[in-house]
């Protein structure tokens, strides 16, 4: 059997992602196809899983919308077969060879680091599988040039990375030139092949064992628009888009914004060590300081951009989900590496205002940087 997705991934997230849209949409006759899920790690757990996911698994949706609760079960059955990456290396590439249309990845925060191990040797000797992400790219991809140059591939990273695609595509191209791969395969690379940069944006908050997860109901996967793209499914939480830079703006000045902005007031206040974001979102001394940090310091932004109406659209569903009573996001995990987070979440809101010259103190925002 042929499988045009192949994922690079285990994680809970995708489970309750793309795998359940992807899901949804095949009973719909919406759907590519069927997933192949590729293993990279050997850890009991990690191989568990990966046995269960073939079988099915279920995503518990519990949250809010709306002011209502929901609680719902999605069983997901797209997922049609697990690989492992070092000891299926070769159904891989014959997959790579064949069927495969569509790449998505979420490799987790070092699935974009390169590996010294990984040589130019690996191009001349196909039967050894790469240890990095971006080198087993390189590797299949350039199977798949010499076995079949013109057939269409769209790549999907999903990781939290801004601009992935364009991020992935230069990490791969510039390794395969790096390995003297034929000028005519990076050529392959970086024209041929569809690099797609997208924004994924779901509250996964646990496992299910052996294989699922608790999820929010909210989800979005925003997909930036390309020629000669292959999408994966059609489905009501995949937005294709000529703005992704837009759904990239709402989550980072509100979601992660508000995220960190608790993180601070709940360490200046010395609060409960095990805190969590719904906790503080019922406590007056940190979310009446962050309705004013959005009221006051973030939308006139947005209005000075033109873009107020749909940042208060996203900002009232993201109320729901910051009062989801399912979710045990702790304030602790939001607060590591807090320094560099109020300088990629905070300082941009506060440098826009002062590049469009508005009125505006800002004196939350500046004080949680120093300023």
């Amino acid at each position: 059997m042929s499988y045009p997705i192949l994922q690079f991934g285990t994680g809970r997230f995708l489970q309750a992602h793309a795998d359940l849209f992807i899901s949804q949409a095949l009973a719909c006759g919406q759907a590519l196809g069927g997933i192949a899920v590729v293993q990279s790690t050997d850890s009991p757990q990690s191989s568990a899983r990966a046995a269960a996911l073939a079988h099915g698994y279920r995503v518990e949706l519990r949250g809010m919308q709306q002011g209502q609760r929901i609680e719902d079960t999605v069983h997901v059955n797209a997922v049609q077969a697990v690989w492992h990456a070092r000891h299926d290396w070769t159904q891989l590439r014959q997959a790579m060879a064949s069927a495969v249309q569509v790449i998505i990845s979420n490799t987790a925060d070092t699935g974009f680091f390169l590996d010294a191990r990984d040589t130019a040797a690996l191009l001349q000797t196909p039967e050894a599988t790469p240890l990095a992400y971006p080198a087993k790219l390189v590797a299949l991809l350039y199977h798949r040039w010499q076995q079949q140059p013109e057939a269409p591939l769209t790549i999907y990273p999903c990781e939290l990375v801004s601009r992935n695609g364009d991020v992935l595509r230069t990490l791969v191209s510039t390794l395969a030139k790096e390995w003297h791969a034929p000028p005519m395969f990076v050529h392959y690379v970086r024209e041929h092949c569809v690099w797609v940069n997208s924004l994924v944006d779901r509250i996964v908050s646990s496992p299910l064992e052996p294989a699922g997860a608790v999820a929010e109901p909210y989800a979005l996967w925003a997909i930036e628009r390309q020629p000669r793209m292959v999408l994966p499914c059609t489905h009501p939480a995949v937005i294709v888009t000529d703005q992704l830079a837009a759904y990239e703006q709402r989550k980072l000045w509100l979601l992660n914004l508000g995220h960190t902005f608790l993180a601070e007031r709940w360490q200046l206040l010395g609060g409960p060590a095990d805190m969590t974001v719904v906790q503080a979102m019922h406590t007056p001394a940190l979310r009446t300081p962050l309705e004013a940090v959005w009221a006051d310091e973030v939308l006139p932004v947005f209005d000075a951009e033109g873009t107020g109406a749909e940042a208060r659209g996203y900002l009232e569903e993201l109320r729901d989900r910051l009062l989801n009573p399912f979710l045990e996001h702790q304030l602790a995990d939001i607060a590591k590496n807090h320094g560099e987070k109020k300088q990629r979440r905070l300082a941009p809101v506060v440098q826009r205002a002062a590049e469009l010259q508005l009125p505006l103190a800002q004196t939350q925002l500046r004080n949680a940087l120093g300023l």
